[in-house]
């Protein structure tokens, strides 16, 4: 069954199990999520729900963006995603999606930002090897080749210095290790992609067993 819900990522820390192992957790807050909108398959082709998560001032955001909270009888959301599957039938605009959603023992696949690093070299971004550090060797941490000669350009998608990081990524198959309902906490087993107050998705594992 398709689960899913908005949250923050508030940091790491560790739990101790009943035998004594250490878990490194992240701990992802997700207060109560609205359903903003519901998809169905006669009117979009598909069966989805967008959630909103995080109020915003109704000042900061557009007349068009109140309008859509306002039909769900909510404030306006800072980060809204849609999760799909074909289990949405029976959630209503308007419906809250808490954290009793998840129980322990679940596995999900956890979507956010990546942290930006800003320009790096290929080295750093692409894990290529290095040059000889010898005196005589002008190939230190240079790129290396940038292809044949026959047809005397650079191929696209050649791995070259650039923006490193700031990218959309998945980390699939952790697992909930502590649901705490009164804080709206999740501990997920691992670590999630992004930074401190990142805003992630959390969604059922597709790869789930």
């Amino acid at each position: 069954m398709t689960k899913g819900i908005l949250g923050k990522k508030l940091g790491m820390t560790q739990v101790f199990t009943e035998k004594g192992d250490v878990v490194p957790v992240t701990v992802i807050e997700a207060a109560p999520n609205v359903v903003l909108q519901k998809k169905t398959v006669e009117s979009d082709g598909y069966v989805a729900i967008q959630l909103g998560f995080d109020d915003v001032k109704a000042s900061r955001v557009t007349k068009p963006a109140k309008g859509h909270a306002a039909k769900a009888n909510a404030n306006p959301k800072r980060y809204m995603k849609e999760i799909r599957g074909t289990e949405f039938d029976a959630y209503e605009v308007g419906q809250e999606v808490k954290v009793d959603t998840f129980s322990e023992g679940d596995v999900v696949d956890v979507t956010g930002t990546s942290k930006g690093k800003g320009f790096a070299g290929a080295i750093k971004r692409h894990n290529q090897s290095r040059g000889p550090m010898a005196h005589g060797s002008r190939y230190h941490r240079r790129p290396g080749s940038m292809g044949p000669v026959a047809p005397n350009r650079v191929f696209k998608g050649k791995l070259l210095p650039g923006r490193m990081g700031g990218e959309q990524i998945t980390v699939q198959n952790l697992e909930i290790v502590k649901v705490d309902t009164e804080r709206n906490l999740l501990l997920v087993k691992g670590n999630v992609p992004g930074a401190k107050k990142g805003y992630v998705t959390i969604k059922s594992a597709v790869k789930a067993n």
